[in-house]
């Protein structure tokens, strides 16, 4: 697709997505309200949003397509092959959807083509394969009476139901996916609810899975705020299994809600994540690593590096060349390939992000802040913090901004310490080149997923999920597939 026609494709969306989509078509009932493009700070399109009682339509249509069987009685083969047919689409329309994501969550369009689209073309034919290799196992039983008695026992992986999926404004898109796909591979049907700031490309991916031939009623999109719509899906009683990627506080909330009808849940939630630089750090590379871990997506990321624990002997280096490279960065609106520093999400977003470097500053940090970024927009400079220390509010509390801090330390044991003083335990990564000291730290980090030498770097084989105030279960790998069955029993005596 060229990007004339893309261009075209995405305004033509603009006029047909008029709200939710459920059953199969866009429905325009509920509250108006406007898309914001961030980097002007004005309205892209507007939407309908629903309210309580339309998120509850959409679970009595999601439901009533799940006891009918029409997704879970096909067979697994052909499951497969119309989510093959899903990621070729989204392979096709890559251009329009990375337009879309970039016009509505103000990323860079090199983020949204290589890692929104192309990451989630081959997030999906992986997951695809598993629709084929769900299985279950025979037990040896010794089950004593009756006496006579022989038995045999297996077990079955059977689709959990109605899902409940509720995605963030991060990766509105992929992060969607991520939970979409995997519930369909197991024979589940799905509603979900995307952020209220970025509603577009969830919008477009419903369409085109009813394109591949998901039918009608099995994957169903409703729009509306987390306190209404959100709430309401987490507690329905139809609704079987409850999938999050969100904030801890909000996470909590929807864990407690699911409990009350015994629906099971899981959890991807907020992280503070360090990285951790020995000494015998390669430092261009720690360097390069921390403003890719750290700067990507403007920091708007649950597992980006956000606090920096680097050998004393590496600090006032490391900390140099940080700020050289963020002086140099060059901002615009995401939709220019060649800007550096892209907008955040919000004008919320924005002011809070700025909050926090503000206050580190009152309480004495030293904040260096990278080159100019327009008054128009939401945008915040990417900004090197040193000079804070562990106890602070900036080491502590998750920014989910460009905001870069550096603590030094000399012992690795003190080092170790800071790192798994958090509530959080999502990611981290250690820079080392021993592979003696990486294979003796990385098993002492306390975090979902530990890299080495690198940081944000995700496959769909690997899973992906925090401990601690992290959350719950795992995103990627067979765990995720999983995740969405119940395991049943079978002893028949003979």
């Amino acid at each position: 697709m060229s990007q004339d026609t893309a261009s075209q494709a995405v305004q033509d969306f603009f006029k047909r997505a008029t709200g939710s989509f459920i059953d199969g078509a866009f429905v325009s009932e509920g509250s108006p309200r406007d898309v914001i493009d961030p980097s002007t700070g004005k309205p892209l399109t507007q939407v309908a949003e629903g309210d309580v009682a339309l998120a509850d339509r959409a679970v009595a249509l999601t439901k009533q397509s799940f006891d009918d069987g029409r997704w879970s009685s096909m067979t697994p083969a052909a499951r497969e092959r119309i989510l093959l047919r899903f990621a070729d689409l989204l392979e096709q329309n890559g251009e329009e959807l990375a337009r879309i994501e970039t016009l509505n969550q103000g990323k860079s369009i090199n983020i949204s083509r290589g890692v929104d689209v192309g990451f989630s073309v081959d997030f999906i034919r992986y997951m695809a394969g598993w629709t084929t290799k769900i299985e279950g196992s025979t037990r040896e039983v010794s089950i004593g009476m009756p006496e006579a008695a022989k038995f045999t026992t297996y077990t079955l992986r059977q689709p959990v139901g109605v899902v409940a999926a509720i995605v963030p404004w991060n990766f509105p898109m992929m992060i969607a996916l991520w939970k979409v796909v995997p519930a369909l591979a197991a024979g589940c049907t799905v509603v979900l609810k995307p952020a209220t700031e970025t509603p577009l490309s969830v919008l477009r991916l419903a369409e085109l899975a009813a394109e591949a031939g998901v039918p009608k009623g099995v994957f169903n999109v409703v729009l509306g705020s987390g306190a209404t719509v959100g709430t309401r899906l987490s507690e329905h009683p139809d609704v079987r299994k409850v999938t999050f990627t969100g904030s801890t506080e909000i996470g909590k909330q929807i864990g407690h809600a699911a409990v009350e009808h015994m629906a099971r849940f899981s959890l991807e939630l907020g992280g503070k994540n360090p990285m951790l630089v020995l000494e015998d750090a390669d430092l261009e590379k720690a360097v390069n690593g921390a403003l890719m871990g750290g700067l990507f997506n403007q920091g708007q990321v649950c597992a980006a590096a956000s606090r920096f624990y680097v050998h004393s002997s590496l600090h006032d280096r490391f900390c140099e060349q940080l700020a050289r490279a963020v002086d140099t960065m060059q901002a615009g609106p995401g939709i220019d390939p060649e800007a550096q520093v892209n907008p955040l999400v919000s004008k919320r977003q924005q002011v809070s992000v700025q909050g926090y470097i503000d206050r580190a500053r009152d309480h004495g940090a030293n904040v260096h802040v990278g080159n100019k970024v327009p008054a128009e927009g939401f945008y915040i400079s990417p900004t090197v913090i040193s000079g804070a220390t562990h106890d602070m509010e900036i080491a502590r509390e998750e920014v989910f901004g460009p905001v870069l801090t550096v603590i030094p330390f000399d012992d690795e044991e003190e080092a170790l310490r800071m790192v798994n003083d958090s509530e959080y335990g999502l990611g981290a990564s250690l820079w080392t080149e021993s592979l003696s000291r990486a294979m003796t730290m990385t098993p002492r980090i306390e975090a979902g997923i530990v890299w080495v030498n690198t940081h944000v770097t995700l496959d769909p084989a690997m899973p992906f999920g925090g401990v601690k105030m992290s959350g719950i279960g795992k995103e990627f790998g067979p765990e995720a597939v999983n995740a969405y069955t119940e395991l049943k029993s079978i002893c028949i005596a003979y």
